[in-house]
């Protein structure tokens, strides 16, 4: 994978050490994950809404990454990309709305998981190409090369964007 990903602004990176890179092993005892969810809620339960301000994107991250591993006992590697694409969704709804909140809501059926962001802005998501010396602009090229499908659904207030990955049942 890349090195300083986008949207993952302050969340631990990993370190490479000769060949082999040492991964960030989630946390789903830590305790921040447990005061976000008494604090705003489970989104696999139903839509969390959070406040528009970047710090939320960590909480968004803590919130996925504690249903992922924790209520659903799936894989580290797909909390990583759920954490990875929440992060970028997060990050668009922040940038790019103007809006107070933003709701986060998580589902799972068999065989897949679907996450969406909703917001009340009206503006879709565009997919643009990108360089490989690009610093920014890489979220939904992240969400549409580890998502097997996203988009974005317009409501009469807003819209919700989301991305569905493919679960291997336990």
């Amino acid at each position: 994978m890349m090195g300083g990903m986008a949207g993952l602004e302050g969340m631990e990176q990993p370190q490479r050490t000769g060949t082999a890179a040492a991964r960030r092993v989630p946390s789903i005892n830590d305790e921040s994950v447990a005061k976000a969810v008494d604090l705003f809620g489970n989104p696999a339960v139903d839509e969390v809404r959070l406040p528009s301000r970047p710090e939320s994107a960590g909480t968004a991250r803590r919130l996925a990454e504690c249903v992922v591993l924790r209520d659903w006992g799936l894989t580290p590697q797909l909390a990583e990309y759920t954490v990875l694409l929440v992060s970028e969704l997060v990050g668009n709804a922040v940038r790019h709305t103007g809006a107070r909140t933003f709701g986060l809501r998580m589902l799972r059926r068999r065989g897949w998981i679907r996450v969406e962001v909703r917001d009340p802005s009206r503006g879709l998501p565009c997919l643009m190409p990108v360089a490989a010396l690009d610093t920014s602009g890489r979220g939904l090229w992240l969400v549409d090369q580890l998502a097997q499908r996203w988009g974005a659904d317009l409501l009469p207030r807003g819209k919700t964007t989301w991305f569905e990955m493919r679960v291997t049942e336990p």
